[in-house]
């Protein structure tokens, strides 16, 4: 990945939030507070999932799969970073550097092509109610989450192959808390465009591809919402879809804002912000969702909490 002329830089510098030097530890305390609650909503959910046999079917399936995939786009950056707020040297080697780009862009495109599936499976539930069981079997699922995980990790591997095949011999401060594309590139020495061509190429059908999928998905479930005589009916459909499609606008909203728009407009700051959005924010977000707002969640662990005071007495 590391040619033999580029071997002036061999590391990085983040700089990050090194322009908010006094808000270091306060940052450091909120980051790390949002993190914790992340990691424990995340396994929550995985361990309820895992446990109440009555949340044993494909959406609640594609949900254990997305918050163990956030948990892993979450170490990948946070840990890091939170370790970048304490010491003075910001400092990530040449290959470290790529490495967590490449799981960074494998996990957030896993992420991308799982919420088109969990798109997919309430396309079935609602619209083909008759055919679910035939439609969505574990089989199927298994190789959807496959299929997520290899292709994203195969495009991550590419993109990141070709932009550390640059030629990096001067500047070596990454404008960002983490090793993300934009700030990388702007180091090399010079531009290719085909490079950046390929790299934008893959961003659009990471993002732009699957959220249009979604949005095809939601227009078909919408018109069969629309077609449901009863109130109760449409809400009770409508319902089963909300929190994918609050995940769905915050994930895809922050993602097209800093992949999809043009060079000229980038900032430090304005890009440090919405970087935090979609990798601590995002992430957090994403439990509170499927919990708070999920009445099949909150009635498993409600059981499984009074199981365990029952034992206990």
């Amino acid at each position: 990945m590391r040619p033999e002329n580029q071997t002036v830089v061999t590391e990085f510098i983040l700089i990050g939030f090194s322009n908010f030097p006094h808000l270091q530890m306060v940052l450091f305390v909120v980051f790390s507070l949002m993190y914790i609650v992340t990691l424990a909503g995340n396994i929550i959910i995985m361990t309820i999932i895992r446990v109440d046999k009555s949340l044993h079917i494909p959406m609640y399936f594609f949900v254990a799969i997305l918050s163990f995939s956030e948990t892993c786009y979450t170490l990948v950056i946070v840990p890091n970073m939170l370790t970048n707020l304490l010491i003075e040297h910001k400092t990530i080697s040449f290959m470290g550097c790529a490495t967590q780009m490449c799981f960074f862009l494998g996990f957030g495109g896993t992420n991308c092509i799982l919420l088109v599936v969990m798109g997919y499976d309430r396309y079935v539930a609602i619209c083909k109610p008759l055919h679910y069981h035939v439609l969505m079997k574990q089989t199927f699922c298994t190789k959807m989450v496959a299929f997520s995980a290899i292709t994203s990790f195969l495009f991550a591997l590419i993109e990141t192959s070709f932009i550390f095949k640059l030629p990096f011999c001067r500047a070596n401060q990454i404008h960002h808390f983490f090793c993300d594309m934009a700030p990388v590139i702007k180091l090399a020495c010079t531009r290719n465009y085909i490079v950046e061509i390929i790299i934008f190429i893959f961003c659009m059908l990471a993002i732009f591809l699957s959220f249009i999928l979604i949005l095809f998905s939601y227009m078909l479930i919408f018109n069969t919402i629309l077609k449901i005589p009863s109130a109760e009916g449409k809400q009770k459909a409508f319902s089963t879809c909300a929190s994918h499609l609050i995940v769905v606008v915050v994930h895809f909203g922050c993602a097209s804002i800093v992949y999809l728009r043009p060079k000229s407009t980038y900032s430090l700051e304005k890009d440090t912000l919405i970087s935090v959005t979609y990798t601590v924010v995002t992430p957090l977000l994403n439990p509170i969702v499927y919990s708070l707002r999920n009445k099949d969640v909150q009635i498993a662990l409600r059981k499984i909490l009074e199981r365990k005071m029952l034992i206990q007495t």
